[in-house]
This record gives C-alpha cells, sequence and structure tokens, in this order.
C-alpha cells in the first residue's frame, strides 16, 4: 500500500474529515476485494492514477454488477470497455451518473469532475471506418483528465488533407494514429512531427489485411522514429498509453 495515502488518510482522520470507522474500512478493502470471480484492485489509482478499468466483453452481467459495485466505492470515475448497453441502463438505474458512447462501446461513470491536462492529445484516423475505435482511444485519454482534439478521414489516398492541419499536428503533445488496410498514415504522420506518436492497427480492410495483421506489422516495421505500436483495435490501450506520457510534463 502507498505510504503517501496512508498518511493522507491518517491525516483525515485527525482533521476530523473522516471518521474513524471509515477510515477502518477503505484500509480493510485494500489493496484488493476478492469477489470469487474477480479481485478488484482497489489500489491501482494509487498505482497508476486511475481505478481499474472494467473490460466488459465475456463478463455476465452480474460479474459486472458486483465489480461496479466495489468500484463506486472509491468515489473516483469509472470507465467500463467493450460494453453493451445493458450495462449502461442497469447502472443508471442505480443513479449514477452515467453516459454511453455506442460507436466506442464505452460506459463512462461519472463521480467527480477530472482536472483536465494543458497538453494536447490528438486522435488521427486513416478513414472514417476507423473511427469506432479512434473514439475508444480518444474518450479513454479524456476521461483519465486529457484534453483530446480529433482529425478524421486523412489517411495516405488523399494525404493532402492531412499536410492541411500541419499546426495541429505541432500543437500536440502525443499523437495517437489509427488507421487499418495497409497502416501507412502511421509512418507519415511519423516522419513529420518529433514527437510520440502512437500507432493503432485496425481490423478494418479487405480480405488480404487478414484482419489488421497487415497494418499491425507495416506500423511494427515503420521506418519513421519515435513510432510505438499497441495491439489490433486497441483503443483503449492507446489512449492510456497517451495519457500517461501526456501526464509525464504535468
Amino acid at each position: 500500500m502507498d505510504s503517501k495515502y496512508i498518511k493522507e488518510l491518517l491525516s483525515a482522520v485527525k482533521n476530523g474529515e473522516i471518521e474513524i470507522d471509515a477510515a477502518l474500512e477503505t484500509l480493510r478493502n485494500l489493496p484488493f476485494s476478492d469477489l470469487g470471480y474477480a479481485r478488484v484492485d482497489h489500489h491501482r489509482s494509487l498505482r497508476k492514477g486511475f481505478p481499474e478499468v472494467v473490460y466488459c466483453e465475456g463478463k455476465e452481467l452480474r460479474q459486472i454488477e458486483g465489480i461496479m459495485q466495489e468500484l463506486i466505492k472509491s468515489g473516483e470515475n469509472i470507465l467500463l470497455t467493450r460494453a453493451g448497453e445493458d450495462i449502461y441502463h442497469v447502472l443508471e438505474g442505480w443513479g449514477l451518473t452515467v453516459k454511453y458512447y455506442r460507436e466506442a462501446r464505452l460506459v463512462m461513470v461519472e463521480q467527480r469532475e477530472p482536472a483536465k491536462s494543458r497538453g494536447i492529445i490528438l486522435v488521427i484516423t486513416a478513414g472514417t471506418a476507423d473511427i469506432p475505435v479512434a473514439e475508444e482511444a480518444a474518450l479513454t485519454a479524456e476521461v483519465m483528465g486529457n484534453t483530446v482534439e480529433r482529425l478524421y478521414d486523412v489517411g495516405v489516398a488523399g494525404v493532402h488533407r492531412l499536410l492541411a492541419y500541419r499546426e495541429l499536428l505541432e500543437k500536440a503533445r502525443v499523437i495517437v494514429v489509427v488507421a487499418g488496410m495497409e497502416g501507412a498514415l502511421a509512418s507519415v504522420v511519423g516522419g513529420l512531427v518529433g514527437k510520440p506518436v502512437i500507432a493503432v492497427p485496425t481490423s478494418v480492410g479487405y480480405g488480404a489485411s487478414f484482419g489488421g495483421l497487415a497494418a499491425l506489422l507495416a506500423m511494427l516495421n515503420s521506418c519513421a522514429s519515435g513510432i510505438g505500436v499497441v495491439n489490433i483495435d486497441n483503443g483503449f490501450g492507446a489512449g492510456c498509453l497517451a495519457s500517461s506520457i501526456n501526464q509525464l510534463a504535468e
């Protein structure tokens, strides 16, 4: 457990900001709660700066409900990825402030106003079909307290569309590039800017793209420097990494 957190908790008790019983309950639940089917990590926000994110795909609704009952005790904002609309309606019925982003399949539970970073994360797509993955990245970064701008459908089939926004490219602190097909856009952007570029291959494309494998390999083999690559369709991973890089400078 984080010693700084314990000191802050003891100080809160001393100043009458929190009852002793409540402080003991908080300590009792750290670092995790064992639900049998899940071990809910209450310590993650201390280590990573954001609470455990719930990946919903493959989980039963009752399991997600149990995990959420533990996580909402923290008073932090909570993110659920690859979530269906049924999950949104359940949480809304609990009286929580909930937002559902259908295109990105994200559910956001708002329990406090996040502080926004000064640095900008720019999320770019090659095509319109890449937007769902891009929105997963952009919304993840926003939930984690970042200022995000978007630049969509500027792929290499019409590269002049990208070059028209050079000022926006220069203004960003971190750039996330989302592309399917051959995934060439990440190399183009990486060759234009001197800042971290996070490449996200998508499963968008015709048969020879092999469900995103062609874009993944192209991005890994890029000759442009300063590019990091996450897994196919992993918008969440890109948004999280972009947030970590951006907030190092805060």
